[in-house]
């Protein structure tokens, strides 16, 4: 079965396909309004990718879904296949990346999934939003090709893509 077609998603790396559990409502919730935050400050360029959309990263051989993702310019897809099936279209050029934190999920969030996002050539930030309190974290790739954090708190703002985003306005 095609993953677009799949009720469950999977996650593909180098060859093994894990599945991946459901989001809470709380997840959900902070996965919208994170979206929705960055979208409305983004230019005409730049378009925000919900989390059905599959990202790809060729040097990982790593297909899987980010709660949220930013893509300026023209869209690059690659075709992902297993086995000869097709597990559908993937992007292979965002520039942001976000993940709603979990308590299943969060070290693979920071540790692995953030190594694997690092190689792709296009990514610029890599967001981390909280569930268990009002923390954003927008990891960036300076000029000279370093990552550096920047964290907001209650009252405080993130910058993503050049835009201030209140972190009261994620958490609602």
């Amino acid at each position: 079965m095609a993953e677009a077609a799949s009720e469950q998603k999977h996650e593909w790396c180098d060859g093994v396909v894990y599945a991946m559990s459901r989001g809470t409502p709380e997840h959900g919730r902070l996965t919208m309004r994170i979206a929705r935050a960055i979208g409305n400050v983004l230019g005409k360029e730049c378009e925000t990718y919900s989390p059905d959309t599959m990202l790809y990263i060729e040097a990982a051989k790593l297909a899987t879904y980010a709660d949220a993702s930013v893509v300026c310019g023209a869209l690059e897809l690659k075709s992902v296949k297993k086995n000869g099936r097709s597990l559908g279209e993937a992007v292979t050029n965002p520039v942001v990346v976000v993940e709603v934190l979990s308590e299943s999920t969060e070290r693979y969030d920071r540790d692995g999934k953030f190594q694997a996002y690092k190689q792709i050539s296009s990514l610029r930030e890599y967001v981390l939003v909280a569930q268990d309190e009002r923390r954003v974290e927008v990891h960036r790739l300076g000029s000279g090709g370093a990552w550096s954090c920047e964290v907001g708190g209650p009252g405080g703002h993130v910058t993503i893509h050049g835009s201030p985003i209140a972190v009261d306005d994620v958490y609602g």
